[in-house]
């Protein structure tokens, strides 16, 4: 929903493009770090407390950015965002895995597709809904309607979800090991935090953050091929390639769909001049597109097909922007919308499927959570580039230079998906 805010609060406090986007990375660096340790978490002592606990930070942040005095306190109600709106994926895939444990079944595509809906549904919804709140309350209803979202949530969750269990069996039958890793979840936040602040200033390259980032990444890689219940199981991803090669499918994917969601709604009010309001009704075709595409997706028998066409159509909505201008006429605009809308669905609900069916049942959590870690350094690379292009003001010539490296970027997504051989395996029904 920020999207369509950063205009409006640019201009309350005095800050450009380029400041204003920390309001997306700091909630997404936030969440990178924070979803694979909450899912770790839902893994250990259950994933309804998890939840709930998650659901209260969420709504503490509503209250922190609705009486916001200053942009730095926009910038801690991102935080605390990020922090509790990380535990609502990887729990509730931990729930489902238990729940299909128990009554002995894998959770079925359309099931896992409904969860897919909300997550695409809040993402494909936010600009529009977002542009309606700035038109009608201004910026600050952005972060007030999380306020009665998370109480809502609270109540539903508390009445609805089954008590947690005991954690399943390991995939050979033996019982679970239960550690939490604290050096390791610290080592992994460090290098993760290092990795963004580089990237997000790739105009004025920090090289000085690479030497720490490297040592810190050696020891955690040695702790954590060392210690008897790693936070990451680095054992388990060399071995395991298909799920790997998703968390980078992930990420490459939800990296051209953030440049859109951001970098064009940005130009769309700077460039073409419409209002936060209108930019939100031109966003709706993608947001329509991405939450139809969440459900169909899951209802194809593969994982492939659907993400084959999701890679295409990402490369060719970003050759689509190479060729907008100031003057393009407006089905062209809604033409480009359209053109992520389909992916960001289809992408969404096809590597959610792809995790379930290729990551371990134990970790079920933590694996959702690596996901998520992969979409939101995506994002996070995004508002970099999109920093980069526009500097202060979005303009034409910056809109083309991300979409040319998203272009390209997206050839190389087309490559690794039609050449991963275990995506030719059939999904579970």
């Amino acid at each position: 929903m920020i999207s369509t805010a950063l205009v409006a609060i640019g201009h309350t406090y005095s800050v450009g493009a380029a400041g204003t986007a920390w309001l997306i990375s700091v909630l997404y660096l936030t969440s990178a770090v924070a979803q694979p340790v909450l899912g770790k978490l839902a893994d250990s002592v259950g994933p309804r407390r998890v939840f709930l606990a998650g659901l209260v930070v969420v709504l503490v942040s509503g209250l922190v950015g609705a009486f916001a005095l200053s942009f730095t306190w926009l910038l801690v109600s991102r935080l605390l965002l990020g922090i509790g709106s990380a535990a609502a994926y990887p729990a509730a895939m931990s729930i489902l895995r238990h729940e299909g444990l128990r009554v002995g079944r894998t959770p079925p595509r359309p099931v896992l597709a409904r969860l897919s809906f909300a997550a695409v549904g809040s993402t494909a919804v936010g600009p529009t809904l977002g542009g309606v709140l700035v038109m009608l309350v201004g910026w600050r209803g952005i972060f007030a309607v999380n306020v009665p979202v998370a109480l809502i949530a609270l109540v539903t969750a508390v009445r609805w979800i089954p008590a947690d269990r005991g954690r399943p069996p390991a995939e050979d039958g033996s019982r679970p090991r239960t550690g939490i890793d604290p050096l390791g979840i610290g080592l992994f936040s460090t290098a993760l935090t290092l990795l963004a602040f580089f990237l997000l200033d790739l105009a004025h390259p920090q090289w000085w953050l690479l030497l720490p980032l490297a040592v810190v990444g050696a020891v955690l890689v040695r702790w954590q091929l060392r210690t008897p219940a790693p936070f990451l199981d680095l054992r388990m991803l060399a071995s395991n390639g298909a799920l790997t090669r998703t968390y980078l499918r992930h990420g490459l994917g939800y990296l051209l769909v953030y440049c859109v969601m951001y970098g064009f709604t940005q130009w769309l009010e700077e460039v073409r001049g419409f209002s936060s309001g209108e930019t939100g009704l031109l966003m709706l075709p993608m947001s329509l597109a991405a939450l139809a595409c969440s459900l169909l997706g899951a209802r194809t028998k593969g994982i492939r097909g659907p993400l084959t066409l999701a890679c295409l159509l990402l490369t060719g909505g970003a050759v689509l922007l190479g060729f907008l201008s100031g003057d393009s006429p407006l089905v062209l605009l809604l033409l480009a919308g359209a053109c992520f809308g389909v992916p960001q669905g289809l992408i969404g609900t096809s590597n959610q499927a792809a995790v379930a069916q290729f990551a371990p049942a134990a970790s079920i959590g933590s694996a959702a959570g690596l996901q998520r870690t992969a979409q939101y350094t995506g994002a996070i690379t995004a508002s970099s580039m999109i920093a980069l292009a526009y500097g202060r003001a979005a303009t034409d010539a910056g809109l083309h230079l991300m979409a040319w490296i998203a272009a390209g970027l997206g050839v190389a997504l087309i490559v690794l998906t039609v050449t991963d051989r275990a995506l030719r395996t059939p999904a579970a029904p």
